[in-house]
This record gives C-alpha cells, structure tokens and sequence, in this order.
C-alpha cells in the first residue's frame, strides 16, 4: 500500500519503511516452497531484542525529517547505523545486508536495509577525492577503510581471489564503513554490484588515485566473490568470521540509547507488536514462517491473517501519527 512513488514523498517513504520493518511480506512469499533469505533474515531480527532494537532505533533516525529542511537528519542516521553494525552480531547483520537474491524485488529489499535515501543517496555523485579526504581525517573512519582495503584485497594468486582468504573478514570489514562519509551499497536492484555513493569525473592529476579507490568495490574479485558466496551454503546459518572486529562485543548491552518514542507509546506500541511479531518463544517457528514453507504446510483460515493485517494496519497510523506529531 505504500509502494507507489515513495522515493519521491517523504510520507510514503517513511510508510514504506515502517511496513517492511514491522509487517510479514505480503507478496508471494506465501505458498513458496523455495526459501527466501532475505525475509527470513527481517524474521530473524525482529525476534532478537538486541537486533530488533537497534534496527528499529536506526529506522526511526533515517526516516524522520528534520523541523527546518523537512529531509532526514544523515548524521544522526549514520550514527545509529553504526551502531546498528557495531553491535549487532553478524550473523543477523550480514543475513540483512548480504542476503542472496533472485528476483528484483527480494534486491530491493536488500538496497534498502540502510535506508539509502538519507545514509546514501544526495543530489549530485561528489567527487571519491573528496570523501577520501573526509574520510581520512576522521581516525575511525581512516581505521576501517584501511582494514577493509587489507581484509578485502584482491588476489589473481589466491584460490578464492582474496589475499587473505578469508570473505567473513571481509564482508566484516565491508560493514564497517556504513555510516561514513564512504558509505557503500548496492547500486541498483538487479546485480550485486556495491559502490560508495561518489565518482571519479573531473579528478585531474588525481585519476588513477580515485579509480583504484573505487575500484576496490567496484573491480575487486575479493568482494565480489565475497558478495556472491554468502548464503550459497546449504545451512541456514553461514559461518562468519570475525577476526579483529572494529567494536567492542562486549559493550553491547552497555550504554544503550532510548528509543525516538516516549514510554508510554513504547508501551502501546509493544501491546500492537505483541499480535504480529511472535516472541522468542516463537524464534524457531518464525525463522520457518511464511516463505519457507511450502503451501500445503500454511494454516487454511483466513481470520489469523485479518487480525494480523488489522494489528499491523493500527500500529502502521499510531507510527506514521507519531512521526507527523514530532515525537
């Protein structure tokens, strides 16, 4: 219902946004037999506290506009997607952002996990000259942008086209430049082809320097392999290295940000969620909900689904309220 030129309307985007974060798919998940990751992985998340949290936190920052430009507010989005990826563990994170695709609109869903319109997107490509050089002057950003150009170093000499041999590491270190001045991520819906959101036009003497910059996503057999093995294991959860994380783990229920929503909504909204996201009780069962099962295992009576969808619509208007009201 929200689907129709969002990109274009700040209500609908923020509609957009709400409802694939909180409600199951209601595409043609249901009745399929074949296993789509990426749902699963938003499953996944949404019975994890931790995960559902700060996703929500991160949502919520990415999509809200400021009172004076009425865009988003990016360096409060980039900052909660930091914190997202720094304190999730990966085997939620990377299932959201590296989930195999294939169909366009499973890779939309996959494009949209950071919320490209605001941590993303501008007007106009800027120079990767330029970012470099914001990038270079902030230390952590110079810190994992050098981590990722070691862990994800292309090898003609290697088996697998890494240096290091490792695409956990890799893809581990991929994650952490999101929420920076170079921020990278799919380029459309139909390949897996990431990029910052930059160009190398008009860099002068500086040409080759930006072309082997960008070329470490955009002509890195590394990464690309990297990209296009995750998932393609027969287990549900994929092994993932975490060598030398950039966060610390282990400050992960330390120092935890309020939510944008006071307590008392937070209570309501709770009570609507409580109808449609089951609880950890319920993790296994939803990790082989809807698009896992095939046809003939899904429940025949259409009332769960009605209350389902009126629990959902209901905590969709109390949000979009929310939103519009300032909170």
């Amino acid at each position: 219902m929200c689907s129709v030129s969002y990109r274009h309307d700040p209500l609908l985007l923020r509609c957009y946004f709400l409802t694939t974060l909180f409600l199951p798919s209601t595409d043609s998940d249901v009745g399929m037999t074949t296993v789509n990751r990426c749902l699963d992985a938003a499953k996944a998340c949404n019975v994890d506290d931790l995960c559902q949290k700060l996703r929500t936190e991160y949502v919520s920052a990415c999509i809200k506009p400021t009172a004076k430009s009425g865009l988003c507010n990016r360096p409060k989005c980039n900052k909660a997607l930091r914190r997202f990826f720094d304190r999730v563990p990966a085997d939620y994170t990377h299932e959201l952002l590296f989930c195999p695709c294939t169909d366009t609109a499973c890779a939309e869903r996959r494009r949209q996990t950071i919320v490209p319109s605001c941590s993303y997107e501008s007007g106009e490509k800027p120079n990767c000259i330029t970012q470099m050089r914001i990038c270079n002057a902030d230390y952590v950003c110079r810190s994992r942008l050098a981590q990722f150009q070691y862990d994800c170093e292309p090898s003609e000499m290697s088996a697998n086209g890494c240096k290091q041999g490792n695409y956990g590491a890799c893809l581990l270190a991929y994650t952490g430049l999101i929420g920076s001045t170079i921020t990278p991520n799919y380029v459309d819906n139909s390949t897996s082809s990431v990029a910052p959101w930059c160009s190398c036009s008009a860099s002068g003497s500086r040409k080759e320097e930006c072309d082997t910059f960008l070329g470490y996503f955009t002509d890195n057999i590394c990464l690309q392999n990297a990209l296009m093995t995750f998932g393609s294991e027969s287990e549900q959860q994929p092994s993932v290295s975490q060598p030398s994380s950039p966060s610390p783990s282990s400050s992960s229920k330390e120092n935890r940000s309020t939510t944008a929503f006071p307590q008392e909504t937070l209570e309501t909204m709770r009570n609507i969620l409580d109808t449609i996201i089951p609880t950890q009780a319920l993790g296994n069962e939803l990790l082989v909900g809807q698009s896992t099962l095939p046809s003939n295992s899904l429940p025949s009576s259409a009332s769960p689904s009605s209350q389902m969808l009126q629990a959902a619509f209901s905590l969709l208007l109390l949000l979009l309220h929310l939103l519009n009201n300032g909170h």
